[in-house]
């Protein structure tokens, strides 16, 4: 009986019932059969195992089944906390509003499908921001509704590798505005001053800086990536005063998002806004018109600019701040005609 041990091996059932006919003539006491039983059972080892053979595989299916179910239940016990925490105030915000939790969890998913599935913003030189401490970020501004901060914020903390968070100096305007005004703190913007951004580096934070402000925003499209003015250079006496490396920042494709051909200046001074956009679809399609067109975006950082070298008094010394100035806009301006040339549309 010992030798029929290795009758269950084999998996093909016709073979398996010749076997066993001789196997029971051995338990009758035949023991002149056992050669032959050996001459049956010995090539079973050696035999390929049949393309068919699945018990192996239909075992496992019942494991992932379960890791899905308690993928699922996992998220959806975190999304119960996440509710609670809200509910009962039990998160935190920094001296600034900043919300890192809601900024993740909510707001950058609800930014995240415009940002890859509508812009289809390609990122490059990402690893020329830090991993850790401050830097500051200084990028051309455009499109008539500034989404490209937006874009900018996104592309760094889906990209990085330390998932960094960029922190966004923003206009008063953006603070004057219902409902804009928490959204902007929730998503870690504060206004364009040098105390706070001189604050938020020294906490080793990454800032975003867009000099051309409304300047860059409302140009006429005639002028599209043509930098404007970076101001009187405030960002590179911030960056100068605490250390910290200027990372140019050119941005291609938020241009023709709302292709600006007027303004309606007496409207604009009514509504206290610096300019009312007059678009091919705006405001003649009404609400429809202020949907941006799906053009195709690049984000590049720029090889920093280190400013670590330079003693104390040289956020003073303002020549040397417009030689500064001067040298982050022509990297982004040579970068922004690079890119265009590179570019095969606007669409694709």
């Amino acid at each position: 009986m010992a030798d029929a041990k290795v009758i269950p091996f084999d998996d093909d059932r016709s073979r398996g019932a010749a076997v066993q006919r001789p196997s029971r003539r051995r338990s009758a006491g035949s023991r002149r059969k056992e050669p032959s039983l050996v001459r049956e059972v010995q090539p079973l080892p050696s035999r390929a195992p049949a393309q068919d053979d699945v018990p192996v595989t239909r075992e496992k299916e019942p494991p992932e089944k379960a890791q899905g179910d308690g993928g699922i239940e996992r998220r959806i016990a975190g999304g119960l906390a996440f509710l609670r925490r809200r509910l009962t105030g039990d998160y935190d915000v920094d001296d600034f509003g900043y919300d890192e939790e809601l900024t993740d969890q909510v707001l950058m998913s609800l930014l995240r499908p415009v940002y890859e599935k509508y812009f289809r913003v390609e990122v490059k030189g990402i690893e020329n921001i830090p991993t850790e401490g401050g830097a500051l970020i200084v990028a051309n501004h455009s499109g008539t509704i500034p989404m490209d901060g937006l874009m900018m914020q996104v592309a760094v903390h889906d990209n990085h590798p330390a998932g960094r968070h960029l922190r966004l100096l923003a206009a008063d305007l953006v603070f004057m505005l219902p409902v804009v005004n928490e959204l902007a703190r929730k998503l870690g913007h504060t206004l364009a001053c040098a105390e706070d951004a001189e604050r938020l580096l020294g906490q080793g934070e990454l800032v975003g800086v867009m000099p051309e402000g409304f300047k860059g925003i409302g140009k006429p499209f005639s002028e599209r990536y043509k930098l404007q003015r970076f101001g009187r250079g405030g960002f590179v006496s911030t960056a100068l005063r605490k250390g910290t490396p200027i990372i140019p920042c050119s941005i291609v494709g938020a241009e023709e998002i709302y292709p600006m051909i007027g303004n309606a200046k007496t409207l604009a001074r009514v509504l206290g806004f610096p300019y009312f956009p007059i678009t091919p679809t705006f405001p003649w399609l009404g609400p429809l018109g202020a949907i941006p067109l799906p053009t195709k975006w690049t984000i590049q950082f720029g090889e920093p600019i280190l400013t670590d070298g330079y003693p104390p008094e040289a956020a003073e010394d303002p020549m040397l701040m417009f030689n500064l100035t001067d040298q982050v806009r022509e990297q982004i301006q040579h970068t922004l005609y690079k890119l265009l040339v590179q570019r095969r549309s606007v669409f694709f």
